[in-house]
């Protein structure tokens, strides 16, 4: 067994900065965003299921899943 601590510096990654986004990248970006958020409201806007099958609505990308097996119709 060793009983050394590591040789390597802990605080390396910090005073790394991130890359500069293109234009493109931030406008696809923010795009995503106001879609999450679109959606985020729909689906808060929607009525709650009593005595349902629990977790999302199966068919709610136009295909039914159930335990991860999804059918078209």
């Amino acid at each position: 067994m060793n009983d050394e601590t590591s040789k390597t510096d802990a605080d390396l990654g910090h005073d790394i900065q991130p890359k500069a986004l293109t234009p493109e990248a931030s406008r696809a970006l923010a795009e995503a965003e106001a879609r999450r958020v679109k959606y985020l409201e729909k689906e808060a806007a929607t009525p709650k299921e009593i005595g349902g099958r629990g977790g999302k609505e199966p068919g709610r990308y136009g295909d039914w899943e159930v335990k991860g097996l999804t059918s078209d119709f």
